[in-house]
């Protein structure tokens, strides 16, 4: 009898650690999971954060909602989820700014390490754009004009040091061009700049353009992707355009907390990549001009470790200043 004591003890002891072991990926998610944007409600990061937050609501049955933490060139957001518990609660949506920002602060409230990459949204090419009622029909009537007056012609962003300012300089740097950065104060208030004739020239993320040239408020003059987009069929590549080089894109991804356990890691790419393989976010997504993602974990960080040094190149030749 004492034997079977002892026995059954030591089944009671094990079975905690048993469970322990096999929670992180069997279990999760068991609670509310929380998305944190950091930039305000809809802008482009925001609407791929919520696109994929119900599918993967309805695929595992618990709610994946978005948080909204706006600021600081998204350093806001992203040091929350930096700071946050790895325990599978909290995961960072972001963009292509995630791989500038090491180089445009001397120093982040974070270290880059602290946010481990799970896998991609959606990618999107940029585009040219310039106001409806700009005298500018093609890339190269553009280019003759910028190259023949140095610094007249200008271009919006949404900010210093934003996606829209570095494509504006890619631009620049691809085409050999002076052109002047108005900067606003933000992606939305840029667009209107170059809807009202303010600026001349917008680069900006294709999901951001797309709605305002079918409305014919901006003419698009090129894409960055290698080939032409259904949404835009008519609008040339860069390529086409004859500025080959400038094949930059704007992706969306999420990361998770250092110490987040690699199977909810693990777990969370797999879902994402499902729910990008409905047809009806497919279809969503690419009516945005945007490829979904779903990259493996190891892949996606190797990608984002390629864009923070091909940013950095960019803005270094730049000259733009860390804050």
């Amino acid at each position: 009898m004492m034997k079977l004591h002892s026995w059954l003890a030591a089944i009671a002891l094990a079975v905690p650690f048993i469970a322990q072991a096999q929670s992180p990926a069997g279990s999760w998610p068991s609670r509310p999971v929380r998305l944190v944007v950091p930039y305000a409600p809809g802008g482009t990061t925001d609407y791929a954060a919520r696109q994929i937050a119900q599918k993967l609501t309805e695929q595992t049955g618990v709610s994946f909602y978005v948080d909204n933490r706006a600021g600081a060139s998204g350093t806001i957001g992203s040091n929350f989820v930096a700071k946050a518990t790895p325990d599978g609660g909290s995961f960072l949506i972001n963009d292509t700014t995630y791989a500038m920002l090491p180089h445009l602060f001397k120093k982040l409230p974070w270290e880059p390490a602290d946010l481990v990459p799970v896998t991609a949204i959606v990618d999107a090419p940029l585009v040219l754009v310039v106001g409806a009622n700009s005298p500018y029909k093609t890339v190269q009537a553009l280019i003759d004009d910028a190259r023949a007056n140095p610094g007249k012609l200008t271009f919006g962003s949404g900010g210093v040091g934003s996606s829209t300012h570095l494509g504006g300089e890619l631009l620049k740097q691809n085409g050999k061009l002076a052109l002047t950065h108005v900067p606003y104060k933000g992606a939305g208030e840029a667009m209107l700049g170059v809807v009202s004739g303010q600026v001349d020239v917008l680069v900006t993320a294709a999901p951001t353009a797309i709605p305002q040239v079918k409305g014919g408020k901006v003419r698009a003059l090129l894409v960055t992707s290698p080939q032409r987009l259904g949404a835009l069929p008519d609008v040339p590549t860069s390529a086409e355009a004859g500025l080959k080089e400038f094949t930059a894109t704007n992706w969306f991804g999420i990361a998770a907390p250092k110490g987040t356990p690699q199977p909810i890691v693990e777990k969370l790419q797999a879902e994402v990549k499902k729910a990008l393989a409905s047809p009806d976010l497919a279809k969503r997504f690419a009516e945005q001009g945007a490829s979904p993602g779903g990259a493996s974990t190891a892949d996606f960080g190797k990608f984002v470790q390629g864009q923070t040094q091909s940013w950095g190149a960019v803005i270094k030749a730049a000259g733009v200043q860390p804050d």
